[in-house]
């Protein structure tokens, strides 16, 4: 067991699938010679040789399509963008191509595409973005979102490992964040052996009776904070992350509204068209006569994500955001 970083995390887990397997290559823009935007490839093009790190040109459509051929050819490729923005280029090839594949009995596309999303301190609207609402509605995808170094590991070894495409979500945040000042619900031990963590399972991060606050990805972080506050206030907030978001664990939702009649969701992607409004559906639709509150929703503001840090703050939920909106919930 040890204390590693989330951008560790995924670095240790690609450079361990690399030795096991040879048939994962990786390809992206500067990710050999570059070791990646973020330096999680940093030396592995050095132990393991241009053909299974591959430096592609600045074209996403173009090097995401040779990927999935290679998938198809045998080969399991991870993919990276270096933000999660980039994505929109290759929309087409993922949606209509890697993710149809199945239900056109080509066979399977074994292959991870990681998306450094989110917001970054005055990384403005082109490299700030949440595209798991692009994505949701797609049959064929899987949507990763983890929010620990645990997690991170654990999902990406098991995104590899699958069989189906995989969006695979990395919180630029969360990479290097220090982690004592992470809180302790976000710093499990990770282990050095082999593991996996099994897609479409939440984590319960808080214990709570009086609401539930569902959530995932870099929200996880005000969402806890929140729940302290509100702790100290004599609400008890029941804080779940839901690692995936497809599959998602719509039986832990339920649960915990069962449990608490009262439901925020929160995530930093913009309110309009986010996951949020489908959790929200689901739990009218089969656990109405739990709720004893309307059910709150709570996201980014419906605008570009601005550059300025002031505006930047005052777009995402963020911590005093979150305490507000289960205050309401809380009186009702």
């Amino acid at each position: 067991m040890s204390q590693i970083t989330y951008r560790e995390a995924i670095s240790t887990a690609l450079w361990e699938e690399m030795e096991r397997d040879e048939t994962i290559l990786l390809v992206g823009e500067d990710i050999g010679l570059g070791g990646g935007a973020f330096y999680i490839t940093k030396g592995f093009q050095e132990r393991f040789g241009r053909g299974r790190v591959v430096d592609a040109p600045l074209s996403e459509a173009g090097f995401t399509g040779a990927a999935i051929g290679a998938a198809l050819n045998g080969m399991r490729p991870v993919v990276e963008f270096q933000f999660a923005d980039f994505v929109t280029e290759s929309y087409k090839m993922i949606v209509d191509f890697a993710a149809g594949n199945h239900y056109r009995q080509m066979g399977p596309v074994p292959i991870v595409f990681r998306l450094p999303a989110a917001a970054l301190t005055s990384a403005g609207p082109f490299h700030s973005q949440n595209p798991e609402p692009w994505f949701f509605g797609a049959p064929g995808l899987k949507i990763a979102a983890p929010a620990t170094a645990y997690d991170a590991k654990g999902m990406m070894k098991t995104a590899i490992r699958d069989n189906n495409p995989v969006l695979f979500l990395e919180y630029k945040k969360l990479y290097n964040y220090p982690i004592d000042d992470l809180p302790e619900a976000l710093r499990p031990d990770v282990p050095e052996r082999d593991y996996t963590v099994s897609f479409g399972e939440a984590r319960v991060l808080r214990e709570g009776s009086d609401i539930s606050l569902i959530t995932f990805g870099t929200s996880v972080i005000d969402a806890l904070e929140a729940a302290v506050i509100l702790g100290a206030e004599g609400v008890e907030v029941e804080v779940i992350d839901m690692r995936t978001i497809l599959p998602f664990d719509k039986k832990a939702i339920l649960d915990s509204v069962e449990k608490t009649g009262k439901l925020l969701i929160l995530h930093e992607a913009r309110l309009r068209g986010g996951v949020a409004g489908e959790f929200a559906s689901i739990v009218a639709e089969e656990a109405f006569e739990s709720l004893d509150a309307p059910i709150r929703r709570l996201g980014g503001l419906d605008t570009p994500v601005p550059m300025s840090p002031p505006l930047e703050k005052a777009y995402l939920p963020g911590t005093e955001k979150v305490a507000a909106a289960l205050r309401e919930l809380a009186a009702y």
